[in-house]
């Protein structure tokens, strides 16, 4: 008996940090949303009355391998020095943080609104998973790497051509997943487009789009932030793949992950929404991260084309908003940065939403870290390339 109690010490957080407030040894089980809260708005959750952390994540059904923090990798210490933190709210409001290593869950905690099988917004990481869409795409040979620099305009057969704006042949699907199109609303338009959605959807926001821009030119085709690239992306889909691309969405990607508990928003005519549509729970995040991690191949099937993942996680701008880190780049709506341990360098590429959504790879430590979080301030970055990523040197 003693031999069993000493092992549960062992897999717990709690017996590790005694503070009231967190779970106790014995509760082994993530904390799962309650009927009533599955039908509330997320906001209106209350928040857990006691943390849940786990350093030996529960074996679920399903295709996530789990292991043991401190055994199977990783150093506990800095970790739990961290998670502590987090759900004391000492660095914002977070819902959860996963960490998978060389293809193991080893941690696994939740706070506030975080449920185990409740999906989380994700606000601008849809950006992300979008690009991956594109990348299942081309696995399956509905668009090609040439399709890539081909003028957008040449994958929409109900355009109208005539009423184009100047220099709308500039434009390829590459500058769409680098956010460099060129092109430009006026705060006008842009109010017209979001508050006119039965009006801008299907054909009509292509048009939209590539009529009311200003002129596209070379000085215009640099780094900007918004949600007229993705969303064109998602009407390029739409119009490549068999069916709907909500459709493709759920056959071709989450259906072949085993990913069954999601959201993604769609628009008036059916299509998702590119921009921030998606919600996830964490541990599908944490696959999402895995797949990627193993080159976009899931369960020995290659879902993702491996040469679109080349190019898709390489620098191809600088990230330049204002709230962007100054050493931040951007490939296709995946954010790319690095960072000094050790005096090694280690490049990072991560999924980013507003709040703290994000997911984390670092392929050289074999590490996916998964956060979730509705924090206004949203600068968990730092304390994870300060306490996570160390521990797995």
């Amino acid at each position: 008996m003693f031999a069993n109690y000493r092992a549960k010490l062992l897999t717990v957080l709690v017996l590790f940090i005694s503070v009231e407030g967190f779970s106790n040894e014995t509760e082994l089980k993530a904390p799962k949303a309650t009927a009533e809260e599955v039908k509330m708005d997320f906001w209106d959750i209350a928040p857990l009355e006691k943390a849940f952390i786990n350093i030996a994540p529960e074996k679920l059904t399903g295709n996530l391998k789990v292991g043991k923090l401190g055994i199977d990798g990783g150093n506990k210490t800095p970790i739990l020095t961290l998670v502590k933190e987090l759900a004391e709210n000492k660095h914002g409001k977070y819902d959860s943080l996963l960490i998978s290593h060389k293809g193991k869950l080893l941690f696994e905690s939740y706070f506030n609104s975080g449920r185990i099988d409740l999906p989380h917004f994700q606000f601008s990481a849809t950006k992300g998973y979008t690009s991956l869409m594109v990348a299942r795409a081309m696995q399956l040979g509905y668009v090609t790497m040439a399709d890539l620099h081909r003028p957008l305009v040449s994958f929409f057969k109900d355009v109208d051509t005539s009423k184009l704006a100047v220099g709308i042949d500039k434009v390829t699907l590459h500058h769409l997943l680098s956010m460099r199109s060129g092109l430009r609303y006026s705060d006008e338009q842009l109010k017209d487009f979001r508050e006119n959605r039965e009006k801008y959807s299907g054909i009509a926001e292509v048009q939209a789009f590539l009529d009311f821009t200003q002129p596209v030119t070379k000085e215009s085709q640099v780094f900007k932030y918004q949600g007229s690239d993705p969303i064109l992306a998602m009407h390029v889909l739409e119009a490549v793949v068999p069916g709907t691309a909500k459709e493709f969405v759920e056959k071709e990607f989450f259906s072949k992950m085993g990913i069954t508990d999601y959201k993604w928003q769609l628009d008036p005519k059916g299509m998702p929404v590119a921009d921030s549509g998606v919600d996830l729970t964490s541990r599908d995040m944490l696959k999402i991260g895995e797949m990627l991690i193993n080159k976009g191949k899931w369960e020995n099937e290659q879902l993702l084309s491996e040469s679109y993942l080349m190019v898709a996680f390489r620098a191809h701008t600088k990230a330049t908003e204002s709230w962007h880190p100054e050493d931040f780049s951007y490939g296709y709506f995946w954010y790319h940065t690095n960072t000094a341990l050790n005096n090694k360098n280690y490049d990072i590429s991560l999924a980013w939403g507003a709040g703290g959504n994000r997911i984390i790879l670092v392929n050289e430590l074999d590490l996916v870290i998964v956060i979730t979080g509705q924090d206004a301030e949203d600068v968990i970055f730092d304390q994870i390339t300060k306490y996570v990523l160390p521990a797995f040197l």
